[in-house]
């Protein structure tokens, strides 16, 4: 049935483009929904019948199919073409991604090694730039070998003997990755090719390198079929796929994550076991024992134990067992058991959130109020001091072999820029290596943290950042952005994205809610599973506490989030539709009763549980957002995105949810989805692309809560 809503905004005409809190009119705009058939297949499940009316819509290769997400293309961009601002608003986000961005440099045989955008192009080229000259040279140009701008080209390791990189090679954002090498010196690629790769890193040895992979999926179901038995193999130089070794697989237990990654020294195989998101085991192989098998370092799925290098018969381990905080470890390669191990960074108060080694020491990155701490160690353990940082943000680099002298770190905030700085391991000083030229005045812009209690009265911080010349008088458009969970971290990142919104008035909001990592495995468990709900409650405390505190009202009021912040999305705006004015949920699992049917959902059954447990059915029950949509409920105006090549999170969580709820919204508020082609899961994808969709996210965030369009 197809539905037609004259969409108006009440209120008064601005009479002033500079008056950022005044109420705007904008042109009537009709939506037309396709029709979305129902057809109703029943599940059981512990004695309760579900009866599901968009089943068919998971076939996202069925014609049918096909031509719905073209007619709700066709209806979304009718609507945000109607939008009089949005072709200004894309104007003004290419100006300001219009700058050049490089990543930390990697030293390979002294050169370094790179990526770099000059501004917009679609992906970010690889550089080497060699020690006998100051002029870089383009090792890979994805632009030009795929002009579209789809493929990106990403390095997952490099040769022993620093001739060769491996890359992994994904197209139009698939999670499918095929594995080309590079050879250095002529930039010429190799005929080796390997093909349905996912999750893998390439472990060099002298000849070649170990990987992961699935077996070939069924012609048709690349981007939905369940992915089972991910395996390692190793792959020599000059070899044809076919002729790469099995070096493990488990035939008993199809749907576990096999990673494998080399010690510096060359000498111990190290794998990683997980059976899904949360926890794994940690197996390692002697390759100096040639007859020897992998054991076990550690065992279980409960806990996470990271194996950061080996030196002097130890393996130094980054573990959370007996530690929330995490702490560093140190283990006798002959003397496994407990009573061995010695600590060498103990746990303290505050998350340590990584450790890396660069030039033979510890940096060890510590998570204070989630914001970057860098502490140096020696390997007996010896605090050597801070790496003082630029400000309060975030922090990442410090990586290289032992005898490497100079390092590199990225440092970011949300009102700096990813800057570059060259470490001295001797001297222990950075120098500015690359700063960006990006033209803005962070002085114009306020950044804060806040605590604020939610339902139960846990304490939850969140990071605030406006312009400075912002009137709290409750009136401003405000950006409520979450993701709480799979122990992930928000911690001050730049986004050029954020500072058009708060060039137009607007508020950015960001909690550190339950489930996340920032505050330790505690935190991170105690917004998992049964306790999923609580991760909602503070992202719903987060928005009252922003209104009752005149930041904005609600219908001034935008949350966001992606993937499973996309699934905290669809569950607030259906536990407290009438608390929001526009919903975001991006690539969202939405269905929570059939996540785990899909791809490598079984992975992250250890974070929400299963449907197949019947308390765990009762509680995803209770919040699943595509479950809990009322008929003729008041919910927001809603832009769902996704994208068709979306192998992590299919489209079908997309697609069902948006079906239903343009069918049972019992208000005036559009409900729209907008279906990226050639795209996936969000990685890689290309800028122009970004841009795009960029656009009309604030395009239609800036219309829905009656905000005026203010020229920069």
């Amino acid at each position: 049935m197809k539905k037609i809503i004259p969409f108006i905004f009440l209120g008064l005409l601005c009479q002033c483009s500079q008056n950022e809190n005044a109420i705007v009119t904008y042109p009537k705009i009709l939506v037309e929904y396709p029709n979305s058939e129902r057809i109703e297949v029943a599940d059981y499940y512990h004695g309760d019948t579900i009866i599901d009316v968009f089943r068919w819509l998971e076939i996202d290769t069925a014609k049918q199919v096909l031509d719905w997400v073209d007619q709700q293309n066709k209806a979304t961009f009718s609507f945000l073409e109607q939008i009089p601002f949005r072709g200004e608003v894309k104007k003004r986000l290419e100006e300001l991604n219009n700058y050049t961005k490089i990543s930390s440099p990697i030293s390979v045989g002294g050169d370094l090694v790179y990526y770099q955008n000059d501004g917009l192009q679609n992906q970010p080229i690889l550089y080497i730039k060699k020690q006998s000259s100051d002029i870089p040279e383009v090792l890979v140009d994805p632009n030009e070998l795929n002009p579209k701008g789809t493929t990106t080209y990403s390095i997952i390791g490099t040769s022993k003997d620093d001739k060769y990189v491996a890359l992994s090679v994904q197209e139009a954002g698939s999670d499918w990755a095929k594995i080309k090498i590079l050879e250095i010196n002529t930039k010429n690629f190799l005929e080796d090719e390997i093909h349905w790769v996912k999750f893998s890193s390439a472990a060099w040895d002298d000849n070649g390198f170990y990987y992961s992979r699935y077996p070939a999926p069924a012609s048709g179901e690349e981007l939905s079929n369940t992915n089972q038995f991910h395996s390692v193999y190793y792959h020599r130089i000059g070899d044809p796929q076919e002729k790469d070794q099995l070096v493990y697989r488990d035939d008993k237990n199809p749907k576990i994550y096999h990673n494998v990654n080399l010690t510096e020294d060359g000498r111990f195989l190290i794998l990683n076991r997980a059976s899904g998101t949360d926890g794994f085991e940690t197996w390692v192989k002697d390759l100096m024992d040639t007859r020897g098998e992998f054991y076990p370092l550690f065992t279980g799925f409960t806990n996470k134990n990271y194996v950061i290098d080996f030196y002097d018969k130890y393996f130094y381990v980054l573990t959370d067992l007996n530690a929330q905080n995490y702490k560093l470890i140190k283990v006798p390669y002959d003397q496994l058991d407990v009573r061995n191990w010695e600590d060498v960074i103990p746990q303290k108060k505050i998350l340590l959130n990584s450790v890396s080694t660069g030039g033979g020491y510890f940096y060890a990155n510590y998570l204070e109020k989630a914001t970057s701490k860098i502490n140096i160690y020696n390997f007996e353990g010896d605090s050597l001091g801070e790496v003082k940082l630029p400000g309060l943000g975030t922090a990442n680099g410090f990586s290289g072999k032992k005898n490497q002298k100079d390092l590199y770190y990225t440092f970011s905030s949300f009102l700096s820029p990813p800057t570059i700085f060259n470490y001295n391991v001797d001297s222990k000083n950075s120098e500015l290596y690359f700063k960006t030229s990006l033209s803005f005045d962070p002085n114009d812009y306020e950044e804060k943290q806040v605590f604020y209690k939610s339902k139960d009265g846990t304490a939850v911080s969140m990071f605030i950042v406006h312009r400075k010349n912002v009137t709290m008088d409750g009136n401003n458009p405000c950006y409520l952005y979450g993701y709480g969970g799979f122990n992930i971290n928000l911690t001050p990142r730049f986004s050029p994205s954020y500072i058009f919104f708060m060039e137009q008035g607007g508020i950015i909001a960001i909690p550190n809610l339950r489930g996340g990592g920032e505050y330790g495995e505690s935190w991170h468990k105690a917004g998992m599973l049964e306790n999923k709900q609580s991760v909602f409650d503070d992202f719903i405390s987060a928005a009252e506490y922003l209104i009752d505190n005149r930041y904005t009202n609600n219908s001034k009021l935008a949350i966001a989030g992606g993937s499973n912040g996309g699934l905290l999305v669809g569950a607030c705006m259906t536990q407290r539709p009438e608390l929001f004015k526009v919903a975001l949920p991006a690539v969202g699992v939405l269905d929570m009763l059939r996540f785990h049917k899909f791809t490598v959902g079984w992975g992250w059954v250890p974070e929400y549980g299963s449907s197949e447990i019947k308390e765990q059915y009762k509680y995803l029950r209770a919040y699943s957002p595509y479950h809990n949509i009322k008929k003729g409920g008041q919910y927001p105006a809603t832009l769902i995105t996704t994208a068709d090549h979306d192998d992590r999170v299919v489209p079908a969580h997309s697609f069902k949810f948006a079906a239903l709820l343009q069918q049972s919204q019992g208000s005036e508020a559009p409900i729209l989805i907008r279906i990226e082609k050639e795209a996936g899961h969000g990685a890689g994808k290309p800028i122009s692309k970004i841009i795009e969709e960029q656009a009309d996210i604030w395009s239609f965030v800036l219309y829905n809560t009656h905000s005026p369009f203010l020229k920069n």
